[in-house]
């Protein structure tokens, strides 16, 4: 845990290059009513009791770390600490410590997105989600969000498929009722009742990950005729090459070969490693 913190910590400090922790002479004061929520804050659910919580503290000692935002037409956008803005609002406080920074919405975006995922407070889907408005909206591509947050680009890859899931196997791994490892292995299963069966199935035997994907295997074992050893080992050449999942179809005469890709961005990409070989 403590090597992705220290990776994350370097992608943060590229985008923030003084500690926003540390005394800091442009901090001032800004009435709350003048501070407006990111709308591209990657972060959707705020625990409402660790939130009445944090207010409690706030009520007794104040803000002790300013937040940080940006200029945003007359008003001020939050670009890091909009827990402790909300907190400080359910307590009553009428003005709050900042630092106010020039910072572009990309920029925002990426700060608010690893101020998260340091704290681990992102599910699963809101991460996806953040990297997919990284990548279609601002043109970020999926090895630059990998630098920026300290991630390998497979890592990053592997987190956007989950929105390939079914809508109602989305919604648990929001919950926190399924981990990203059960929403990867459901991905095995084309079938989205199906899928949708099985993640029931997984909540309600309190099965691990690793239960889970002999699960999702066995039941694509049962829909689909194995596989040779060939078209097996030219899957996985091609996956090793195009860094995405790759099926190959293979007949007596014909066949075809399905690649995976989860933006624009990353097709281009592929595109890209194509032409090049």
């Amino acid at each position: 845990m403590a090597k992705k913190t220290k990776a994350l910590g370097k992608g943060l400090s590229a985008l923030i290059p003084e500690s926003i922790e540390a005394k800091d002479s442009g901090i001032i004061e800004l009435k709350i009513t003048d501070i407006v929520a990111n709308e591209t804050q990657p972060r959707r659910t705020f625990g409402q009791d660790t939130l009445s919580e944090l207010a409690e503290s706030i009520k007794e000692h104040g803000v002790v770390q300013p937040i940080v935002v940006r200029k945003d037409g007359k008003g001020y956008e939050i670009v890091a600490g909009e827990r402790r803005w909300r907190a400080a609002r359910l307590a009553g406080i009428k003005t709050i410590p900042v630092v106010v920074k020039d910072y572009s919405k990309v920029q925002a975006m990426e700060i608010a997105l690893i101020e998260n995922l340091q704290r681990e407070d992102l599910n699963p889907i809101e991460e996806a989600n953040a990297y997919r408005t990284l990548m279609e909206e601002h043109k970020v591509s999926q090895d630059d969000i990998a630098k920026r947050i300290g991630k390998s680009r497979p890592k990053v890859a592997n987190t956007l498929r989950l929105l390939n899931l079914n809508e109602e196997v989305r919604e648990l791994l929001i919950s926190g009722e399924l981990s990203a490892g059960h929403g990867r292995a459901l991905l095995a299963i084309s079938n989205e009742a199906r899928q949708l069966d099985i993640a029931k199935r997984i909540v309600k035997e309190g099965l691990n990950v690793r239960q889970t994907e002999k699960m999702s295997q066995k039941t694509v074992k049962k829909n689909k005729k194995p596989k040779s050893p060939e078209i097996v080992e030219i899957e996985g050449k091609l996956r090793d090459i195009l860094h995405t999942k790759v099926s190959l179809t293979h007949g007596r005469k014909k066949g075809k070969i399905e690649i995976e890709y989860y933006s624009n961005d990353d097709l281009e990409r592929i595109i890209n490693l194509i032409e090049k070989k």
